[in-house]
């Protein structure tokens, strides 16, 4: 039973769940005008304190395509909170007006404070570097659409693993899954956490190797998962100037590819997979942003008790 839960990150769902989640997305894809009543006078709020552009905007899609309304804020200085306001009181008080939370936040673990004052579920749509479960669920849609399984998988991350909670999401979420295998592939700066590996990996006994040279492995590779690195999470100027090229996507790595690997992106990008790309079958990048719509609109429909 999923209505009134809070989702704060991927392990918060069980494989049945997440299951369960995807399908009625797929069902949506299929069929959105049988569901476009089924959150009618419920309000989704989207409480927004870093920018964003497609989250936000899918998050209040989704909830018009269900019928609901929207109400909340994309700038955290048009709050209360520039006059030093509380987090727990604007959710005690926001949490009062709706039915549903949206909420993204740059402070790690704010998601979950949130949870802990808020009358109704909060849906983590992004908490600096830890978690970021929504595009989860669309990569997994997005993986059962195009590829038909999320099961025996090879998935390789490219970019940046240390800051990329994206990353972080869908490697937990896809080890849930039997027979997948993980490659990370950055320079040693950006390399996936140690404690993904020992907290995640390790103890399912998942197989995963390491790489500096996306050439060297994107032969061998279903997923092809490219992230940017973040300016943003860098304290140093210089280390970001140093690495943000440090992998581009082009046409000449794409011929190293096999002819069924999908290239994923959880946007925006900057430089890292070249435009010329975008016109190869295998980009589903785009493809990824609807399926995020669906997966939105699903997990609401679920957490407000409406399907």
């Amino acid at each position: 039973m999923l209505k009134g839960r809070h989702l704060i990150e991927p392990s918060d769902l069980t494989v049945s769940e997440i299951e369960e989640i995807c399908s009625l997305a797929e069902q949506m894809i299929v069929d959105p005008v049988s569901f476009q009543d089924v959150c009618r006078g419920k309000i989704l709020a989207t409480l927004f304190f870093e920018p964003s552009t497609r989250t936000r905007l899918s998050f209040e899609a989704a909830m018009l395509h269900l019928g609901g309304t929207v109400e909340g804020f994309a700038d955290a200085s048009v709050t209360s909170g520039t006059k030093g306001e509380t987090l727990a009181d604007t959710i005690r008080v926001v949490s009062s007006y709706v039915d549903v939370i949206a909420m993204r936040n740059p402070k790690e673990g704010a998601a979950l404070l949130a949870s802990k004052y808020s009358a109704v579920p909060i849906i983590n749509a992004g908490d600096g570097g830890h978690s970021h479960p929504t595009q989860t669920l669309t990569d997994l849609v997005t993986i059962r659409r195009l590829l038909g399984s999320t099961e025996g998988q090879t998935i390789g991350f490219c970019g940046d693993l240390k800051f990329g909670r994206t990353v972080h999401s869908l490697t937990q979420a896809m080890s849930l899954y039997p027979n997948n295998k993980f490659v990370f592939i950055s320079p040693k700066e950006l390399q996936m956490p140690e404690y993904m590996v020992k907290n995640i990996l390790e103890p399912k006994n998942v197989q995963y190797i390491t790489a500096e040279r996306l050439e060297d492995v994107i032969g061998d590779l279903d997923i092809l998962y490219m992230t940017r690195v973040q300016k943003e999470r860098f304290f140093n100027e210089q280390d970001y100037l140093r690495l943000k090229d440090s992998y581009i996507l082009d046409k000449e790595k794409m011929k190293l590819a096999k002819q069924r690997m999908i290239v994923l992106h959880p946007l925006p990008r900057v430089n890292e997979i070249a435009p010329e790309v975008d016109e190869d079958p295998r980009a589903a990048y785009f493809k990824q942003v609807r399926f995020g719509m669906f997966a939105r609109m699903a997990l609401i429909s679920k957490l407000t008790g409406a399907l």
